[in-house]
């Protein structure tokens, strides 16, 4: 099934000069939204114990694989909304700054894990995720992306991490 023709593109959304791939026709087509979550699980069948979502859209796609592979679904938020003990790492974008919370006690250290976010367009989050998870000593197994902007060649940046890439751009 060819993806990319459920996701619609938004010419200056949200700012100027930004073309917005929206993805929300794949949630509303039922056998567009069970294609994405089969191929995620088919591409990380047997090799993890847990998924972890990026804040926010991350956590759409995240939570189905998790209830489908019968996996925890442990959350990596933007700060200060998570309880309990969190580790924390910030990172700088081109204009502000932002901030990642896990909890401590979600992950075991050596578990296996598969990163889930919606889009890889800049490679900040994800990259700051992998350092955060990497701190404390948590094997990431792949990086899943509904879309990824490939153009940008961010990919590379991951070195000999596994992305598994369902749409292209």
């Amino acid at each position: 099934m060819d993806l990319k023709k459920y996701i619609s593109e938004i010419s200056d959304f949200p700012k100027k000069w930004i073309n917005f791939k929206d993805m929300s026709p794949i949630l509303e087509d039922s056998e567009a939204l069970h294609f994405a979550i089969n191929s995620f699980e088919i591409a990380n069948a047997w090799k993890i114990n847990k998924i972890v979502w990026l804040d926010a859209r991350g956590f759409i796609f995240g939570s189905i694989l998790a209830y489908k592979m019968k996996l925890p679904f442990i959350m990596l938020r933007k700060a200060w909304k998570l309880p309990w003990i969190c580790e924390s790492i910030s990172y700088d974008l081109e204009y502000w700054s932002n901030t990642f919370e896990i909890q401590k006690s979600a992950i075991n250290p050596w578990d296996k894990i598969a990163i889930v976010d919606d889009l890889l367009a800049t490679w900040w989050s994800a990259k700051t995720a992998i350092d955060l998870i990497e701190k404390l000593w948590w094997i990431i197994e792949s990086l899943n992306f509904v879309i990824e902007l490939g153009f940008l060649n961010w990919k590379e940046k991951f070195e000999n991490k596994k992305v598994v890439s369902l749409v292209k751009y």
